[in-house]
């Protein structure tokens, strides 16, 4: 196997550990709503910080002294409109400066765009697509939709899967859309959609096995993904493709595409291929093989596993408080106050990226980074130190019942970082009661509001370590 393809040198994922029992909404609102769980980001949580979860992980597993030069983040539900998401993503990740960032949004289909401009670039780039989907109370949307996110670094090199084939189909006609200032999407009648869909479909599958030289009875695994539920079911159908667990937790919009075909690579084994086909104001479709390098590498538990494991209730009461649907009475304190732009822009690489100061002289970490330590007195610049990935331990917490927070009680704790270093935070993703001194956690990028201003307040929590982790 040459040692310069061009394809995906690193992958991963990240399914947020909320679980809405759909079974729960039927009961709510007297109707139904499928069997099963959805997947539901937190509260602190957006298509942002859903991103940067799923670059970590694709990051920590690139070849070593790989950096992507370019990063992409692809959603239908940015944080923000006239202002790139992606140089959050980039400042959470502390990529170099040179690494440039841009959005490439709007529709699901722009998720399957990205990876495949990627792949066909000459740019070590970073593909990144997350969504939050919701739909009003009851309908569709809402029940099938799910959160997530995929990420995918491509470039030259000893990559896990080379793109070998490409169809695309494109037309006009209108089956899904949102305009600006709505927060639901609205739907044409399903049996149009499926007449405008299942020809482009063909065209596409065909052309993408063309150029890929397979058959499709020697595909070993087959994804099919699209918001247009009636259609997808047919070609999945037709195609052969497998239930999906990671499916099952609802449709992610934008990141389907990469959960599912993170999914399938987990299975894969070298010399295989996954079709990979999306349904979106047309249809893309990409052939991947995979190489002997996957198997060398895939080190970590599979996708399908892990989205089963530390999974957590969320209350349907809560999940409508968190997406903005149930305006409930808040903490009788005063609302955060906004964060500052140019306080921000100082201190951008301890706020996003995490990175704290090291003292040449005495070597005592300081979170954040000191004109002096505060150990030897020594004034010299400190090193930087990226502490994003390190595991810490509770050394003492509290639990504040009046605190400002869309899930109260906020639990703030005391951390110690794994090698020196202390600081204060949120617990997120946790029981209050069951927090103990000594429990270990690892970080995480979050929001911590969202002030009336609209300026988004990211900073990292901990959070119960992962089993593995460390």
């Amino acid at each position: 196997m040459p040692d310069n393809l061009r394809g995906i040198l690193a992958y991963g994922a990240y399914v947020p550990p909320g679980r809405l029992d759909r079974g729960d909404i039927a009961a709510t609102l007297g109707q139904p709503a499928g069997r099963g769980s959805r997947s539901v980001a937190s509260y602190d949580e957006d298509s942002t910080t859903l991103a940067v979860e799923a670059a970590r992980v694709a990051l920590r597993r690139a070849p070593a002294g790989t950096t992507p030069s370019a990063l992409v983040l692809s959603t239908t539900t940015p944080t923000y409109l006239d202002r790139t998401n992606a140089t959050g993503v980039h400042a959470a990740l502390d990529l170099e400066p040179r690494c440039a960032a841009y959005d490439f949004g709007g529709a699901s289909r722009s998720a399957t765009g990205a990876l495949a401009l990627a792949a066909t670039s000459t740019a070590t780039t970073l593909v990144v697509a997350a969504d939050i989907r919701t739909g009003l109370p009851g309908s569709g949307d809402e029940s099938a939709g799910g959160d997530g996110a995929a990420a995918f670094l491509l470039g030259d090199g000893p990559v896990l899967a080379e793109l070998t084939g490409r169809g695309s189909s494109t037309a006009e006609f209108l089956d899904r859309w949102r305009v600006p200032g709505e927060s639901a999407s609205r739907l044409w009648e399903d049996r149009f959609g499926e007449a405008s869909y299942l020809p482009l479909v063909e065209e596409a599958v065909t052309q993408a096995l063309k150029t890929a030289a397979v058959a499709q009875q020697e595909l070993a695994a087959v994804v099919v993904t699209g918001l247009h539920e009636r259609s997808r079911k047919l070609v999945a159908k037709s195609l052969g493709a497998a239930e999906s667990a990671v499916a099952a937790l609802g449709n992610a919009g934008a990141a389907q595409p990469g959960l599912l075909l993170v999914e399938a690579l987990d299975r894969l084994a070298a010399g295989e291929s996954v079709l990979l086909v999306h349904l979106a104001d047309g249809v893309d479709a990409m052939v991947f093989r995979a190489t002997e390098a996957l198997a060398e590498a895939r080190t970590w538990a599979p996708l399908a596993k892990t989205v089963t494991q530390a999974t957590r209730p969320v209350p349907y009461a809560s999940f409508l408080t968190w997406r903005g649907m149930l305006d409930r009475e808040p903490p009788r304190r005063p609302d955060p106050e906004p964060p500052s732009p140019p306080v921000s822009a100082r201190h951008e690489r301890w706020k996003h990226g995490f990175v704290a100061g090291v003292c040449t002289g005495c070597g005592t970490r300081h979170l954040p980074a000191a004109q002096t330590c505060m150990s030897c007195g020594s004034h010299e610049p400190m090193e930087p130190l990226r502490l994003a990935d390190t595991l810490g331990t509770v050394a003492t917490y509290t639990v504040d019942r009046l605190a400002f927070s869309l899930n109260p009680p906020v639990v703030a704790a005391v951390i110690d970082l794994d090698g020196g270093g202390r600081f204060q935070t949120e617990l997120t993703d946790c029981d209050p009661a069951t927090v103990a001194i000594g429990d270990r956690v690892e970080m995480t990028f979050r929001r911590f509001f969202l002030a009336r201003n609209g300026i988004a307040n990211y900073f990292w929590k901990a959070r119960p370590a992962s089993e593995g982790s460390g």
